[in-house]
């Protein structure tokens, strides 16, 4: 296990652009130039701006320019680099850089540094055509997380991305193997611990990356608040805190889809932005794993709706969650240590 890795996070519009094309195919053409080891290209369902106009593939009319995030993992280094040219074509918006530790391979034993003791937050990468035995890799993943009592995860369909430092495409016409996707899985530092030894031999090349969380709800239970942070960290950095909440597409509050009444609320509250990815399978807290299930009429996916902002502002749109959770959803917080490009323009890891 390796602490010399950086997660690189950008949060845009499916419509933005460079002068010449998407950004969306300028930073995964960034990544495959630089051979980033891990990336992934993800499509939001809903999600809001700086302009706080929400969103949504659910209407014609809001769905142009939904959210994408794109997440790059590698040597910090090679990181350090993609960023540079990564902040040469985007100028501002939403930038994250995280220090995170990865797992590769098929260890006997994982040892946790004391900072993941409390709680973790456990990525792993793999192709969405991957399978154990007969059964689809990401369902026989969520299994064994469930099992093994973690708190929850959630499989993230990419559209795009690097493998070993080549780019994989989803295209019409093809099997789309190796094209990622991602299982995000929160839990017990203990347990993420004692877990990541049997995901690495469920699937081939496994990826894995580690990093701190807290749990702050479950069903509805309040277990802990976010941190209380500084302004800024010891390089003079702003410092952010990132609130996710992971429920299922088919959760409601007073009838209405709870992601979406988070969102509006969060809007309606100031926080910067918020955006929701629907997932492919999943669990949470004790539901079994589920996903999209034949002649439905309501889709029953997860999906995870994250908001980055400031301190102040995420104490605010936690205390809006924490009342829209009183019955459905598992919370967590983390800490971003870099957020706007234009500031992360001067600093450096």
């Amino acid at each position: 296990m390796s602490a010399d890795r950086l997660t690189l996070t950008t949060y845009f519009g499916e419509r933005d652009r460079t002068p010449d094309r998407l950004l969306a195919d300028e930073l995964l053409d960034v990544f495959g130039a630089h051979g980033v080891r891990t990336s992934i290209l993800l499509r939001g369902a809903e999600g809001y701006g700086r302009g706080r106009r929400l969103r949504t593939d659910r209407l014609l009319s809001l769905s142009e320019d939904l959210p994408v995030v794109a997440i790059a993992v590698d040597e910090a280094a090679r990181i350090e680099r993609v960023l540079e040219r990564v902040l040469a074509i985007r100028r501002h918006g939403l930038v994250t850089l995280e220090r995170t530790r990865v797992l590769s391979g098929a260890p006997e034993r994982v040892e946790l540094p004391a900072e993941l003791g409390e709680a973790a937050k456990l990525t792993l990468y793999l192709g969405r055509r991957e399978r154990a035995g007969r059964t689809p890799a990401h369902v026989a993943v969520c299994e064994l997380l469930r099992a093994r009592g973690i708190d929850g995860a959630t499989v993230l369909l990419g559209v795009d991305g690097t493998r070993e430092g080549r780019r994989e495409r989803a295209a019409f016409f093809d099997a789309n193997t190796r094209v990622p996707m991602i299982v995000v899985a929160v839990g017990a530092g203990e347990r993420i611990a004692a877990v990541a030894p049997e995901l690495a031999t469920l699937v081939a090349e496994p990826v894995i990356t580690l990093e701190r969380v807290r749990v702050c709800k479950r069903d509805g239970l309040l277990l802990a608040r976010p941190h209380e942070l500084p302004g800024s960290d010891e390089y003079g950095r702003a410092l952010h805190q990132k609130l996710v909440v992971h429920a299922s597409a088919a959760a409601t509050h007073e009838g209405r889809p709870l992601h979406l009444e988070i969102l509006r609320a969060l809007a309606r509250a100031g926080a910067a932005g918020a955006t929701s990815v629907r997932g492919v399978w999943g669990f949470h807290g004790d539901h079994a794993p589920h996903g999209d299930r034949a002649l439905a009429l309501r889709r029953h996916v997860p999906v995870m709706t994250t908001t980055i902002d400031t301190p102040e502002r995420t104490a605010r749109s936690f205390e809006v969650i924490d009342e829209l959770t009183r019955k459905h959803g598992l919370v967590t917080s983390e800490m971003v240590p870099a957020i706007d490009a234009s500031a992360l323009a001067a600093h450096r890891y």
